[in-house]
């Protein structure tokens, strides 16, 4: 079973990235020093390292039911934003989100979130998990908001290439079981 390719929820639109999107990703959060700050991939120097994005997306989208999807405003269709699953087996997965700074405050990382967590379950994703750097605590309140909880924290676990610390921190990891509403 494939996953929709394209989800409306009650603000945003949430979509599959195409090649088109490289500058719009680019210039609104991959970037951006401070949207990046806590994500486990590094903050991106150039338009040709959107572009690898897109093709891992691509590539995502191919070999498991879902991938990368971006996060837009259902009026104007400005681009707020990602999330998605990341599948370990097809009935694991990862999820995240990124918003531009102007996306922040907002409640769009929950309603995102929230319908990604929608897409896993129909998609048979029985452990669907987030990781959290500890000190990110407006991700980890959009995390609870959406029903996921803290399992554990993983000592020395993660580099976050954008804190600059060159060495691996500690995480968190929040997971969301199946079944629990």
């Amino acid at each position: 079973m494939k996953g929709l390719e394209y989800i409306e929820t009650t603000r945003l639109v949430l979509r599959k990235p195409t090649t088109a999107d490289a500058k719009a990703i680019y210039t609104r959060y991959s970037s951006d020093t401070e949207v990046t700050k806590y994500v486990a991939w590094p903050r991106h120097q150039s338009i040709e390292q959107t572009r690898a994005f897109l093709a891992f997306s691509e590539a995502e989208w191919k070999r498991w039911p879902a991938g990368p999807y971006l996060i837009e405003c259902q009026g104007d269709r400005r681009l707020l934003g990602g999330t998605g699953l990341a599948f370990e087996t097809p009935t694991v997965a990862a999820t995240g989100y990124v918003l531009a700074r102007d996306a922040w405050g907002h409640g769009y990382a929950t309603e995102a979130l929230a319908a990604v967590v929608v897409v896993a379950r129909r998609l048979g994703v029985r452990r669907l998990y987030a990781l959290c750097h500890p000190h990110h605590q407006a991700s980890i309140r959009v995390l609870e908001k959406c029903g996921f909880v803290p399992e554990e924290l993983l000592a020395g676990f993660a580099d976050f290439p954008n804190l600059g610390s060159g060495q691996r921190e500690g995480c968190l990891r929040y997971i969301r079981v199946a079944g629990s509403e």
